[in-house]
């Protein structure tokens, strides 16, 4: 998951830098788009290891099953 912190880490400094106002319109925009490629790139990484998790469930014969984890949301 190395991908995964190296882009969050980018990206807090790409807003840190976009908050502080004082960037030309044109590295706002660059910033900005840099900014919601990485944001896509984590969603993707985060995405990925959600259907890597998965949870222990309790048959009827009382033994133990793996099945995928479901979250439920979006």
């Amino acid at each position: 998951m190395a991908q995964f912190e190296e882009a969050m880490q980018k990206l807090e400094t790409i807003l840190h830098k976009l908050e502080q106002g004082d960037l030309a319109l044109e590295e706002s925009v660059n910033l900005f788009e840099q900014g919601m490629q990485l944001a896509h790139t984590c969603r993707k990484e985060l995405d990925a290891a959600e259907g890597r998790i998965q949870k222990l469930v309790a048959r009827r014969d009382g033994e133990l099953a793996v099945e995928p984890f479901e979250s439920g949301g979006e």
